[in-house]
C-alpha cells in the first residue's frame, strides 16, 4: 500500500475558538500514523482573535479567504486572501479577524501534531485559544 491518506474536513472534529470560530488538525497523529508534519484549517469569524501565542516550532500559513491581522510585539501584519505567511518559532503572535467576512486559513507545523504552545492574555487579545 502507498501510505497515502485523504482526510476530509468533516472527518475531523473541530476545536472550538472564540466567537464561533474553529480549527481542525487534519494531518496529525490521530489521522496519519508516523507523520512528521501536521496540517490544519482554521475559520475565524469577524471580530474573533486568539490568545497571544508562541509555538515551539515555526508555522506556515496560507490565507484562503477573508482578511485580518497578525499582531506581533511591535508591528501588525496584514493577512489577505492568497497570501502565505512564515511565522518563526517562539514569536509571540495573535491572529485577529478585523474584516467583515470569515478569515479562512490553512496552517502547517514541522511537528507530528499541534506543537507545544504558550498562551498569554492581555497585550493584544481578550480571550480564546488557538
Amino acid at each position: 500500500m502507498s501510505g497515502v491518506r485523504v482526510i476530509a474536513l468533516d472527518d475531523v472534529d473541530p476545536i472550538p475558538l472564540p466567537r464561533g470560530s474553529w480549527s481542525r488538525l487534519l494531518v496529525g497523529p490521530s489521522t496519519v500514523a508516523g507523520n512528521v508534519s501536521s496540517l490544519g484549517y482554521s475559520v475565524f469569524t469577524p471580530g474573533a482573535e486568539t490568545d497571544d501565542l508562541s509555538h515551539a516550532v515555526e508555522e506556515l500559513v496560507f490565507v484562503v479567504s477573508g482578511s485580518g491581522e497578525l499582531r506581533l510585539e511591535d508591528e501588525v501584519v496584514a493577512l489577505r486572501a492568497g497570501s502565505a505567511v512564515f511565522i518563526p518559532a517562539r514569536l509571540w503572535h495573535t491572529v485577529a479577524n478585523s474584516g467583515d467576512e470569515d478569515l479562512m486559513m490553512v496552517f502547517t507545523f514541522p511537528d507530528q501534531g499541534y506543537p507545544e504552545t504558550e498562551h498569554r492574555l492581555g497585550r493584544s487579545s481578550s480571550n480564546g485559544s488557538g
